[in-house]
């Protein structure tokens, strides 16, 4: 039965139940979870849910998902039940300028998350790739539907060399993480995220009084670097990441200038040399 859930039992389904059962509960922000077995994108089912009325804390996961995206359009696929692929539907009452910094928020609970489970020593790279090393562990993408903005995360789990899609991506297996079991994983995100949500809506949106600021830089791999960025119409700036503003940019020195960089203005960042 190639296409059973059980037929890889080194990679067994999540309990949609066991799930609900652990997250879903009166006052918890998570209000209704959703495993499925396959799906085009998270993000863009939740987006959809997320136009017809769909509350604030719905989760869904998908064992495998047929047309997973990154940042800009690029695609992301994995072996059925061999990561965690799901996304989120927050409503956030805070002004959008403000909101940039949900993504990076969503990378702090995560890495935190997986530090703690997996005792891999996670880094960000801004704005809110996981990374071990120089390698990718997971990556977020941010989308706005309506007033609800959708968060979705594709976390390398069971991977095998010979699976990662490319040379600089790697997983928790690879890394002979600690924990390599999806269902501890998702609820410790989960419940990271829940966190740091809930202290960041408490301050109004304010990711310095929040301690969101703090936590990001403690945790990025790309502040202190030295860095190349590419930019729309085959433009590059290299200089030195020196920090992220109050709305989450990432600040770089290059030619005696300071540069303040969005998410939206870049293409890539990478290590300069």
């Amino acid at each position: 039965m190639p296409d059973s859930r059980y037929s890889d039992l080194e990679r067994p389904p999540l309990s949609e139940a066991a799930l609900t059962r652990a997250l879903v509960r009166p006052g918890s922000l998570w209000t209704a979870l959703t495993v499925v077995g396959s799906t085009g994108s998270t993000n863009a089912d939740l987006a959809a849910a997320a136009r017809a009325g769909a509350p604030e804390g719905t989760v869904l996961i998908a064992e495998a998902q047929r047309a997973g995206r990154g940042r800009l359009g690029r695609t992301w696929s994995a072996p059925p039940r061999s990561g965690l692929t799901f996304s989120i539907l927050l409503r956030p009452q805070m002004p959008i300028a403000a909101q940039s910094w949900l993504s990076l928020l969503y990378g702090v609970a995560a890495a935190s998350a997986v530090r703690r489970i997996a005792e891999v020593d996670v880094r960000l790279k801004w704005p809110n790739d996981l990374l071990i090393g120089e390698r990718k562990l997971a990556g977020v993408l941010a989308e706005r539907s309506g007033d609800a903005v959708v968060i979705g995360m594709g976390l390398n789990v069971s991977l095998r060399d010979d699976e990662l899609p490319v040379e600089t991506a790697t997983s928790l297996a690879v890394e002979k993480a600690a924990c390599t079991d999806r269902d501890p994983l998702l609820r410790a995100v989960l419940r990271e995220v829940e966190t740091h949500y809930r202290d960041w809506t408490r301050a109004g949106g304010d990711a310095e009084a929040a301690g969101l600021r703090s936590a990001y830089l403690a945790a990025s791999a790309t502040v202190g670097q030295r860095v190349r960025v590419e930019l729309p119409g085959d433009r590059t700036l290299t200089g030195l990441a020196t920090g992220i503003d109050k709305d989450g940019h990432l600040q770089v020195e290059a030619d005696g200038e300071r540069h303040t960089l969005s998410a939206g203005d870049v293409v890539h960042v990478r290590p300069a040399g």
